[in-house]
């Protein structure tokens, strides 16, 4: 435990970033396995909806700094690849 003064303070400030940082965290990935879950279910408007959604919402932990802006353009390229996947396979079955 800190006994100077500003240590304290630092130790609130820090707590209350952490539980900041893990909401906005898991925020990001319930919206990118939504995604998932609408590609799996083979909804591919719904996908469409819900990767922009993600993309915002990934776009915003990237420049916040919650996650790395690199993890999240490779989050954004895996969605974006598995609703590609799913687009082409409805037009081979039509």
């Amino acid at each position: 435990m800190p006994n100077i003064k500003s240590a304290k303070k630092r130790l609130r400030q820090n707590i209350a970033t952490r539980e900041r940082n893990r909401a906005n965290r898991s925020f990001v990935r319930n919206r990118c396995k939504n995604v998932v879950k609408a590609v799996r279910e083979g909804n591919v408007e719904e996908a469409d909806q819900l990767f922009r959604e993600a993309v915002k919402s990934l776009d915003q932990a990237g420049a916040k700094k919650i996650i790395h802006k690199n993890a999240a353009a490779r989050k954004k390229s895996r969605l974006s690849a598995l609703i590609r996947k799913l687009k082409k396979q409805n037009q081979t079955v039509s």
